[in-house]
């Protein structure tokens, strides 16, 4: 099948066909094509979680032109790891677009336009879907059953589907909802809910090669930590302390690359032990508006 836009491709019936051009099935595939929030309108710190409401009753600025010189920084990794980078297009009433990976996620069949719980970032689905109509990329479908955001979307295999969800940013109905369309197309699903502390699943855990996932073990629930070695995929244990400054917050780039923030020492160290080959640009001054790199960025295809 020919991918052509479509504001909704997903088959009710499930058995919909996987795109040719554009997808993703799985967090570890070569990545080829990335989309990547724009940082013109990054200006300010906003009260997107707790940390960054302690930085505001601080009185703590952002460093824009560093934050802006290290968001450079990362799109340079993307391209010295061969994919092409696509940034959405810029809106100057939506203050957190650089976040791309939160207001919408990829899947094999399309996108799947989420929805953000957070008023100042419910538009961010807006440029996305201008986006997609520009390249041809069609919708999977929309999310409607309530709050779901894509640091909660996680597939960690073909066929494997990981949906977290706090209650805070993302919902329960709306993880239910995500589920049955999977299910529809035959997929094995696992919930998993944490706390809000964490804001995203994607601060707790985040795929390092097509077998080993990196983790806090101490936070991850028992029948998630079933799940994944029932799929055989080995935990790379990382200490709660890492997790606040988003030590976990990584993208695999395939063929065992692996992009993380400088911060992230303790798992930077592990990876090279092991032969993959890190990434790790500076990304301390983005931290502070409540991100990482893995919430910068969503892939759009991967081998």
């Amino acid at each position: 099948m020919s991918d052509s836009f479509t504001m909704r491709h997903r088959n009710p019936d499930g058995a919909t066909p996987a795109l040719q051009d554009w997808g993703v099935d799985s967090e570890t595939g070569i990545l080829r094509d990335v989309l990547v929030g724009p940082v013109d309108n990054l200006t300010r710190i906003l009260p997107t979680n707790s940390m960054n409401r302690k930085l505001i009753a601080a009185g703590v600025e952002l460093d824009v032109a560093t934050a802006r010189s290290q968001y450079q920084d990362v799109l340079d990794c993307f391209a010295d790891a061969g994919a092409r980078v696509h940034i959405t297009p810029a809106d100057d009433a939506l203050p957190l677009q650089i976040w791309g990976r939160d207001g919408s996620f990829m899947t094999p069949w399309g996108m799947i336009i989420g929805q953000m719980a957070q008023w100042w970032r419910r538009g961010e689905y807006g440029p996305v879907m201008d986006f997609c109509f520009e390249n041809n990329l069609p919708i999977y479908d929309k999310v409607t059953a309530g709050a779901y955001e894509g640091g909660d979307f996680m597939i960690v295999k073909p066929g494997n589907l990981l949906l977290g969800y706090s209650g805070e940013r993302s919902q329960e109905q709306a993880a239910q909802q995500i589920r049955r369309w999977f299910e529809g197309e035959g997929w094995d699903v696992c919930l998993y809910e944490f706390d809000p502390y964490f804001v995203h699943a994607d601060c707790t855990l985040g795929m390092l090669t097509d077998n080993l996932i990196a983790a806090c073990t101490d936070v991850v629930t028992p029948e998630v930590k079933a799940w994944l070695a029932g799929l055989g995929i080995e935990v790379l244990d990382v200490p709660f302390r890492y997790v606040g400054d988003l030590g976990i917050n990584v993208v695999s780039l395939g063929q065992e690359r692996v992009l993380m923030p400088k911060q992230s020492d303790f798992l930077a160290d592990r990876c090279r032990g092991l032969g993959l080959e890190v990434y790790d640009p500076d990304v301390s001054a983005i931290t502070m508006v409540g991100g990482g790199i893995h919430c910068m960025c969503q892939p759009l295809r991967r081998d």
